[in-house]
């Protein structure tokens, strides 16, 4: 059984994972489609910086294996989706709960779909916020993720 294919459960083994379980990263909701998945942090004793803030490292990899896991459960077993680079912006420190919404809608596969047809590599970025409470902008994650279709497919 892949874990995978049943996103409840792959909700709650991330929840396991010790880089999330150790700063304390919750993954709250992964659509059935895997094209919408919500995560949180909750600012804690063990997740605080030096002036008591989110740690940034945290808000990082709160961010990191979404829109390649998405990805890879909606194009299929045809492509190779990897990260090919990340960056993060601070906008303002986080002093309470925040979130990050991960979104895949039809025309951005389909995008993807094309750009790959002649088995070339597509390198497409992706941004995401990091909103705290009050629904303001804590930081900014821009990805890009490398996609090709394999060989021979």
């Amino acid at each position: 059984m892949n874990p995978m294919d049943h996103p409840g459960l792959f909700r709650r083994i991330m929840g396991l994972w010790p880089p999330f379980m150790g700063a304390g990263i919750r993954v709250d909701h992964i659509s059935r489609d895997w094209r919408r998945v919500d995560v949180s942090l909750v600012l804690r004793w063990y997740n605080r910086n030096y002036v008591g803030t989110h740690f940034g490292g945290s808000l990082f990899a709160m961010t990191d294996p979404f829109y390649m896991l998405m990805l890879l459960r909606n194009l299929g077993r045809d492509y190779l989706v990897w990260d090919q680079s990340s960056r993060i912006e601070f906008i303002k420190p986080g002093r309470s709960r925040v979130r990050a919404c991960f979104k895949l809608d039809e025309d951005t596969l389909a995008a993807i779909v094309e750009q790959t047809a002649a088995n070339t590599r597509y390198l497409h970025p992706f941004t995401v916020e990091v909103l705290d409470g009050r629904g303001e902008v804590v930081a900014r994650v821009h990805k890009t993720l490398y996609i090709r279709r394999k060989q021979g497919r």
